[in-house]
């Protein structure tokens, strides 16, 4: 987190109640332009939550494609000005060329994974296969991952406005996990960090608070992680594209329990085949 920016801030207002109006404060996220910049060029420029911005710049270029391996990395450094935060990389050579196909600008608001991209192919990029047995989860393990996830939360505990993205591992638990203003910041922060500690995403499942849209499974595949879970529930396209690329994919998982949609294998024998 930079000392210019903090993770929240207090700002006052005016609460308006059936018995009356009276004056509040509260703690608000904030959010901040960071500039994702290669070789002396900004990729994209995304609004995040000013915390883990290494671990946002490692997870980002790796799940967009930008870089493979930590070798591919020359020198890395983050850099803040009043208008907000660069995360400078400088790659090796033989990267130019493939970021090169990838390169686009974006200026997205939080919540867009797919703002500025160049054409209708890269939305619609395919992922790698991410089949094979995996990690195997106990039901009671998905059902309670998201309870585990609250626990890592005091951004949101302070401003009840923040998406977190968390790593489960069998007979382990929640062992990293990560927030920011914007859904798919937080999966590529805790990319990022599992990526940067030498922690495999094919050893687990991502638990997500937020919906289960197109770019988040591609982000997991892409990481190489083959079961995510979620809160709430995946969009028509992001199951297709899940069950296309092997992965487990889980929604509605609160409350004790989880609608699972797509390669079951992976949470115990005890879940029968999906339909």
């Amino acid at each position: 987190m930079g000392q210019g920016f903090p993770p929240s801030r207090s700002m006052a207002g005016l609460s308006v109640q059936p018995d009356g109006i009276r004056r509040i404060t509260r703690a608000l996220p904030e959010e901040v332009p960071v500039a994702l910049v290669f070789d002396g060029t900004t990729l994209a420029v995304m609004m995040a939550s000013p915390g883990d911005i290494a671990d946002f710049a490692h997870g980002f270029a790796l799940s967009e494609g930008v870089i493979t391996t930590p070798e591919q990395i020359d020198r890395f450094e983050v850099a803040e000005h009043d208008a907000g935060i660069e995360a400078r990389f400088w790659l090796r050579a033989d990267r130019a060329e493939a970021l090169a196909a990838r390169r686009r600008f974006m200026a997205g608001p939080v919540g867009c994974g797919l703002c500025g991209i160049d054409s209708l192919e890269q939305a619609a990029r395919a992922v790698p296969q991410v089949g094979g047995d995996g990690p195997v989860f106990t039901r009671s393990e998905i059902a309670g991952a998201a309870d585990a996830l609250a626990a890592h939360q005091p951004l949101h505990d302070r401003t009840r406005a923040v998406h977190a993205a968390g790593f489960l591992m069998p007979n382990r638990g929640l062992v990293a996990a990560r927030e920011d203003v914007g859904r798919h910041n937080a999966l590529d922060k805790l990319i990022g960090a599992l990526w940067r500690s030498g922690q495999d995403p094919a050893q687990g499942a991502f638990i997500l608070t937020s919906r289960l849209s197109v770019e988040l499974v591609q982000k997991s595949a892409v990481a190489g992680c083959a079961i995510i879970a979620a809160v709430s529930a995946p969009t028509a396209h992001a199951l297709r594209l899940a069950d296309g690329a092997g992965m487990t994919l889980a929604g509605f998982a609160r409350g004790g329990g989880f609608d699972i949609f797509c390669h079951p294998h992976r949470i115990s024998s005890e879940v029968p085949d999906v339909a």
